[in-house]
């Protein structure tokens, strides 16, 4: 032998013994490609290394062997994602090596050294032409700092758990996440992870929830103590066993994303509703989910249904998102955006609304407790508000409840009506945008129901109850204070707040404008004439046209006549509390009717009387109007509008 053949043959034997010594404690399960292997594809090569690996004239990066990859790939983007990535995959990276077998545009097998080796895996299948539904991958460097990637990260190249979690040459790269030689590092995913990703181990060594950078939270903030971080539940179809243990996987993938902005296994709500709803989710645990959904399994019935929010939506719900979500030019609306779940902003395009607009779900808790008004809402935890006063001052996060509302049932841009909803009233007097509802609650308004401000302690309110009714009409609810939160009245007519077991919140309801309970609205052919929709001497209970306004106030107390001598009269004559009065409250814009106990009249209903304008006396309760062809004026005299003349019909 040769002095050079020896040297060969001897640097071959070494390299053998080397990579069997190696394979004694490498487990590289589905990357066992030999015809003996237990892998998935079998080649028809006798071992498993020379499919990636030649021990000369291999490529200069782990004397790689298999053929490059030259696919060009649309990168990764969402609307808060702050890298540039690379369209292209920079040649001999890790990324591009294991692209190379994965992208599906080059053969398994088509080794440099040895020719095609024949395998079961065909050129062309599954072929990849775009990143944007993985997690990124060799990011054009620097890697710019956040508030949600830990501290090491851009500042020295390093992860929390580096020892494990390792970047590459500054970047990240398949192998960062990936260790190609051992499949089941982590027993339960096996997935060729690096480290054991259970309770999101894996993701939390780059994203830190606990992080402030130049005054900004991250937007992991609350994560340690979110229900999603901390439940028990058994989940299916995931990795993991629970909820908790899932972790991040319960929401997001790291490749082959169902819905590809964050990487979120499903596109829009579908992602919350995977789990937040009654329906079942494809059986099995499939070994890459992306496109699979959890599914909830070990949660008692009456749990369950608080679960269900999909059966909410399907009443008279919330606008929500659907798979495909428009999204505003940075900067549009400066309320509702530039933010991860905003809608449209065209003033002539309905405002849609997402889950994410009320909830974090990285923060969100379990509301077992309810806060007193105007608290925001434990499952509203560090969700975005807007201030009251200020229109345009973001509040992050908001701290009460209407806060939360008034982002997007305030000034901002693109509310319309909708059919759906029920009847709309037509105020006599209007504050500029109709649906703009902070001048109606603010501290500025005339009048209000108290969500922005404390009840007045100037007029009194003989009806009103010391404890809020529940949905039965009985029993003893939240006292009676000096606020109320929105969904008071906004809400699932089957919440459990107030005696029902479905979800809290204003996601659906079996009444008009998501209302919690019945609230029949007066409606006449035209302004001045008979009220057609409402019976005389309503039913007064729990289950009667006006249940709502019966949370919270006393109907027989109405009746009596103690607040306004006319109550009893009007309502045993088929008129609706809307005729007169405006739900949420009368702003200060406008000169008349002067808005004193949320008068406002619904011109739908009631016309003028005549040339005198409608109007409102609180000192002597009178009205100037015509209204159920009654004409009345001033002095508190009526007469027929027949009678009257000049009253408009």
């Amino acid at each position: 032998m040769s002095g050079k053949v020896g040297w060969v043959a001897l640097g071959l034997m070494l390299l053998v013994s080397g990579l069997r010594a190696q394979l004694a404690t490498d487990v590289i399960g589905q990357h066992a490609l030999g015809a003996g292997s237990s892998g998935g594809v079998k080649g028809m090569a006798p071992g498993s290394c020379q499919y990636c690996h030649a021990p000369h004239s291999g490529l200069d990066n782990g004397l790689w062997n298999q053929k490059l990859t030259t696919q060009t790939y649309t990168a990764y983007t969402s609307p808060t994602y702050a890298e540039t990535g690379n369209s292209a995959v920079p040649s001999q990276t890790d990324t591009n090596l294991c692209l190379s077998c994965h992208d599906g545009t080059v053969a398994v097998g088509a080794s440099i050294v040895y020719g095609q080796i024949a395998t079961g895996k065909l050129l062309g299948q599954d072929t990849i032409a775009t990143l944007q539904s993985s997690h990124p991958v060799s990011l054009t460097l620097p890697i710019r700092d956040a508030a949600d990637l830990v501290a090491s990260l851009s500042a020295n190249g390093t992860t929390a758990d580096p020892q494990k979690v390792k970047l590459v040459n500054g970047n990240i790269e398949c192998t960062t996440c990936h260790n190609p030689h051992v499949e089941a590092t982590d027993l339960q995913a096996k997935n060729f992870l690096v480290k054991d990703s259970s309770s999101g181990a894996l993701c939390l060594a780059c994203h830190d929830p606990n992080r402030v950078l130049n005054g900004v939270a991250s937007g992991l903030a609350g994560w340690p103590q979110s229900i999603h971080a901390t439940s028990t539940a058994a989940v299916q179809n995931l990795p993991y066993g629970t909820l908790a243990s899932n972790a991040c996987l319960n929401c997001h993938t790291d490749h082959n994303a169902a819905g590809a902005e964050w990487l979120q296994r499903g596109a829009g709500d579908q992602v919350c509703l995977n789990c937040h709803s009654a329906s079942n989710q494809p059986a099995g645990t499939p070994r890459r989910a992306g496109a699979f959904a959890p599914r909830i399994v070990t949660l008692a019935s009456a749990k369950s249904a608080r679960l269900d929010v999909a059966a909410e939506y399907a009443k008279v719900g919330h606008p929500q998102f659907g798979g495909s979500r428009q999204r505003p030019v940075p900067g549009a609306d400066p309320v509702r955006g530039p933010l991860p779940n905003r809608g449209p902003t065209s003033p002539n395009t309905p405002q849609q609304s997402g889950c994410i607009d009320c909830h974090n779900p990285h923060a969100v808790q379990s509301t077992t407790n309810f806060a007193a008004p105007p608290q925001v809402r434990l499952s509203q935890t560090r969700v975005t508000g807007l201030n009251q006063l200020n229109h345009a001052t973001v509040l992050a996060p908001a701290t009460a409840q209407y806060e939360t509302c008034v982002r997007c049932h305030g000034p901002s841009r693109g509310k319309l009506a909708s059919a759906k909803y029920g009847y709309s009233p037509l105020r006599s007097a209007v504050d500029g945008d109709a649906r703009n509802l902070i001048p109606l609650i603010s501290n500025l308004a005339r009048s209000s129901h108290p969500i922005a401000r404390n009840r007045s302690s100037a007029l009194p309110q003989p009806s009103l109850l010391s404890h809020m009714q529940n949905l039965q009409g009985g029993g003893v609810s939240r006292a009676m204070g000096e606020r109320i939160f929105c969904t008071d009245c906004h809400n699932s007519d089957d919440n459990r707040e107030f005696g029902g077991n479905g979800p809290n919140g204003p996601h659906g309801s079996k009444w008009t404008h998501i209302l919690e309970r019945r609230y029949e609205f007066s409606q006449a052919v035209a302004p001045g004439q008979l009220i057609t929709n409402l019976n005389p001497n309503p039913d007064l209970g729990s289950q009667g046209p006006y249940a709502l306004c019966g949370k919270c106030h006393q109907l027989s107390n109405v009746m009596q006549n103690a607040s306004f001598k006319k109550h009893s009269s009007h309502l045993r004559a088929g008129f609706s509390c809307s005729v007169c009065h405006t739900p949420h409250g009368r702003g200060s814009g406008a000169d008349n009717p002067s808005g004193e106990r949320m008068v406002n009249f619904d011109m739908k209903v009631v016309a003028p009387n005549g040339a005198i304008q409608v109007s409102y006396n609180r000192s002597s309760n009178t009205c100037t109007l015509t209204c159920h062809q009654v004409a009345h004026y001033p002095d508190g005299s009526v007469k027929s509008a027949a009678a009257a003349g000049g009253a408009r019909k």
